[in-house]
């Protein structure tokens, strides 16, 4: 047994670990697992414990850095990617971006697997104008807990297809997939930033009827513990990325991805506090142009900034943190105005939250995007007053017919999971046609109820 947990570094338990990326030996471990039934896992990355299987299996599926030529095949001609799911997208960016092609869309962190990717069905910056990732793979091989493999399409299977993507790995393994790349001219990003004083002016311009259509990418990094005239204040950075002509030099797709610093391997509880971070804001806020400023810069920076601190994920210590995003209705503003009241009130200390406008869901019953605005925050796993505080934050998105994102959920109940989504019932039947076992398990998966309370024999 091995102890694991999420990316937060809360709520370890022990699995039967297998780290392999063989399909057969996959099969083998799915078809000799106990009563406590099995799930995949990649990077880890999720924040809490979605990739954990208390007293299971857990197959990890990470190539590492052990990439071969067949895992990755991308065709130069049409950017149609062939790859297997164990892959990370640093290491398809890696052989893409050289070539002129991008993955049409990332999260903030490279360091995910196209499986965990499809699983999580992450967004990015560009919801607004390019969906989340399951909307851009065209095909995916899964294997189901019968053994069989099945290659699932939206167009020939779309009701098995969209249960999978979002479906936190509880249909099936994913272990290959087709999807459909970005085409690019180099690898910098023409990147606009802009200092906003307040809650107002961060949502006049990120609003569809203003200039933010405009952009491909649009984020926006809010100040939780301003207070006062100044609530809500922010920087925005919108951008696309940059033609051949806007990038100096020969070589106009180079692109080096090194990681800069690590975090070390002790840090003390509360080195990351209010106090802390109220500076590191005020010296961020200040640093952003007062006016809208221009300026190119290279994907990492733009895309990954984390990334280039190595296990970032300790600067907490060893009380780990807690990952909250949610996401209301666009006509939801004053509740949005209200949760971030309620942090700033409760001087909660998140060292990144960034708000994001989405656009419209997909076909995927359990895709955590909406059309609306999603605040993502990390605090503190040991803030007194923590649950507390999110179950009321929860309650009023709820109320607003919004919902949270279980790749990043640590907390919530079965009853919340059951109000954000209400297609929850259709992808419970769905995944019970794919699973009639209930194989499929994870911890997340038993405290919310998505799997039945034991698996059938």
């Amino acid at each position: 047994m091995q102890l694991l947990s999420g990316w937060g570094r809360t709520a370890w338990t022990a699995a039967n670990v297998i780290d392999s990326t063989d399909p057969l030996m996959i099969r083998d471990a799915v078809m000799n697992s106990g009563d406590s039934g099995v799930i995949s896992r990649g990077m880890g990355r999720s924040y809490g414990a979605a990739a954990q299987n208390a007293g299971g299996t857990v197959v990890v599926m990470n190539a590492h850095d052990d990439v071969k030529g067949p895992d990755i095949l991308l065709d130069s001609k049409t950017g149609v990617l062939d790859v297997a799911a164990s892959v990370s997208l640093d290491a398809i960016l890696r052989i893409s971006v050289p070539r002129g092609w991008f993955i049409p869309v990332t999260p903030g962190t490279r360091f995910v697997t196209v499986g965990g990717s499809i699983a999580s069905d992450v967004h990015g910056k560009n919801h607004h104008k390019d969906g989340s990732f399951g909307q851009h793979v065209l095909s995916m091989t899964v294997l189901l807990s019968s053994g069989e493999t099945v290659v699932l399409t939206p167009q020939d299977s779309p009701a098995w297809f969209w249960a999978t993507v979002g479906g936190m790995g509880l249909t099936g393994i994913v272990l290959r997939a087709s999807i459909a790349m970005l085409r690019i001219e180099s690898s910098r990003v023409r990147v606009e930033t802009e200092r906003l004083p307040n809650f107002d002016s961060v949502i006049e311009a990120m609003s569809s009827d203003g200039q933010d259509d405009l952009y491909r990418y649009s984020v926006c990094w809010v100040d939780l513990l301003a207070t006062g005239s100044s609530l809500g204040r922010g920087v925005l950075t919108r951008g696309d990325h940059a033609s051949s002509a806007e990038v100096k030099g020969d070589e106009p797709c180079a692109y080096d991805p090194r990681l800069h610093v690590s975090a070390p391997a002790w840090v003390p509880n509360g080195l990351l506090n209010k106090w802390s971070i109220r500076a590191f804001n005020e010296a961020w806020y200040r640093k952003a142009p007062a006016k809208r400023h221009v300026g190119i810069e290279s994907i990492p920076a733009f895309f990954h900034p984390l990334d280039g601190i190595s296990r970032w994920n300790r600067l907490y210590g060893k009380q780990g943190f807690i990952q909250y995003q949610f996401i209301v209705p666009l006509a939801q503003t004053d509740v949005l105005r209200k949760v971030i009241e309620t942090f700033s009130q409760a001087g909660v200390a998140s060292f990144l939250a960034v708000l994001k406008r989405m656009g419209p869901s997909n076909l995927a019953p359990m895709s955590f995007p909406t059309e609306g605005w999603t605040l993502t925050l990390d605090m503190a796993a040991g803030i007194k007053g923590l649950p507390e505080l999110l179950s009321r934050v929860d309650s009023m998105v709820l109320d607003a017919g919004g919902r949270h994102y279980l790749a990043k959920d640590s907390h919530l109940s079965p009853s919340a999971v059951r109000r954000g989504y209400p297609r929850l019932e259709e992808w419970m039947a769905t995944r019970q046609e794919m699973d009639p076992l209930g194989t499929w398990r994870s911890d997340l998966a038993r405290r919310l109820l998505l799997v039945p309370t034991r698996r059938i024999k």
